[in-house]
């Protein structure tokens, strides 16, 4: 397995417990259990919803936040669990499995992003009622759902060079290089075709929201109970985005928000939106630092244990230091297909795609010189660095930075739309 970090967008950076997803299908049916939805070829669980509710609860009491009324957020509980269980089920029937490996590393990355090691972010759970292998579950799940929406969404999406050079001479993709912002969103949907009663009511519902807001009412609180978005369980939070990313005419009007400032309700195709500019920042530099680096990675199996590998990887170490070749010994002995074949070569890589621990090692060793065997999540390594530069790669950068952009935005609205429509073909009887 290479070494760098290839984490789903969906693992977002959490408060212990938080939220980490509930068992959306498969969980242990414990006694006096009971269906509170049937969903095509799954049901739902009271205690997933009650597990879920408590969770729930949890984060929105870290937060500092009133809790929304209990059938109401039963009501939005249920929703979200209902729309896991569709994609997880897609999941299941398209062959999505998350390796152990890639399991591991995420789990050690979240803890990582929590400012805790591995142990402590074990303790952390425990101590907040979740066991480690429920938390393991939760976010398999998650990385499962990241994979179906990449699956079924990102993959149909198209950017083309026109696109991109059309947004890199707009005023927005100067301003995409610039600024970022962190943002909140309430949905108040609308279905298609939609009446024009139904329109009317709906815009109704969303200038009251904005009027309750203009007058100091709480945006997340009216997220968890109003909004009908896919993270209104979160405030409405949606994390940062670009100006260029975001779908027109959003694009326009949180460049011109100030900081707690929120947008007048906007029609989109799912419904009427309400944003808040919660944070922004500016843009990140183009000059980025590289390293050439190659590696030998072993890894323990049912055949060699830990000691057995790590012994191994002291030998070839030596033999390295007596002078035999590295690339033929990473051909012969590296347990990492995406290098191996290319004598252990990383070729030039951005330190911070890779895990701490290969990092840490790889800035402590000089260029042309041998690492001692090391550790990782992946198993036992030993790496050689080849050289380091500082690298000017504005204009690729730029037209990279673009071609993201623009998928995210189309992404979003892409989402938003399949969401709803695995949800409206969907077989679902609620007991509630």
């Amino acid at each position: 397995m290479n070494v760098k970090i290839k984490l789903s967008k969906a693992l977002r950076p959490m408060l212990l417990g938080g939220l980490l997803l509930a068992g959306a299908s498969h969980a242990e049916v414990r006694s006096l259990d009971r269906i509170v939805a049937i969903v095509d070829n799954d049901v739902i669980m009271y205690s997933q919803l009650q597990n879920r509710l408590r969770e729930v609860q949890q984060t929105i009491a870290s937060r500092g936040a009133a809790l929304p009324p209990g059938d109401v957020l039963e009501q939005q509980v249920l929703e979200r669990l209902i729309v896991e269980n569709l994609q997880l089920q897609i999941g299941e029937r398209s062959g999505i499995r998350i390796a152990d490996e890639e399991l591991a590393q995420a789990m050690i990355s979240i803890a990582q992003r929590n400012n805790l090691t591995l142990e402590q972010f074990r303790a952390a759970l425990q101590r907040d009622g979740l066991s480690f292998e429920d938390a393991r579950e939760q976010v398999r799940r998650e990385m499962i759902i990241s994979r179906v929406r990449q699956r079924r969404v990102a993959e149909r999406i198209q950017v083309t060079d026109q696109e991109i050079n059309n947004f890199l001479a707009s005023d927005l993709g100067q301003m995409q290089l610039s600024e970022e912002f962190r943002l909140a969103n309430i949905l108040i949907p609308l279905p298609d075709g939609a009446t024009p009663q139904a329109v009317q009511a709906a815009a109704q519902q969303a200038t009251e929201l904005y009027r309750q807001l203009q007058q100091g009412a709480d945006f997340a609180q009216l997220a968890m109970t109003r909004s009908a978005g896919d993270t209104a369980l979160e405030g409405g939070e949606i994390g940062w985005r670009k100006a260029g990313q975001l779908p027109p005419p959003f694009d326009r009007l949180v460049s011109q928000l100030s900081i707690g400032q929120v947008t007048e309700p906007v029609r989109t195709p799912s419904g009427f939106n309400l944003v808040k500019l919660l944070d922004k920042r500016g843009g990140s530099s183009l000059v980025r630092d590289e390293v050439q680096v190659r590696h030998i990675l072993l890894k323990p199996s049912e055949i060699r244990s830990a000691e057995e590998t790590q012994r191994l990887a002291e030998r070839l170490y030596q033999r390295l230091q007596n002078g035999e070749d590295f690339a033929t010994l990473a051909k012969s002995f590296s347990e990492d297909p995406g290098s191996a074949l290319n004598g252990g070569s990383l070729g030039w890589v951005d330190p911070n795609s890779l895990v701490a621990e290969f990092r840490e090692v790889m800035s402590q060793t000089a260029s042309n010189e041998l690492s001692r065997p090391f550790q990782s999540p992946f198993g036992w390594h030993v790496l050689q660095v080849e050289g380091r530069r500082a690298t000017d790669s504005s204009e690729a950068y730029r037209r990279q930075q673009a071609e993201n952009a623009l998928r995210n935005r189309k992404f979003d609205l892409e989402l938003q739309a399949w969401l709803r429509q695995i949800r409206d073909e969907a077989y679902v009887e609620t007991k509630i």
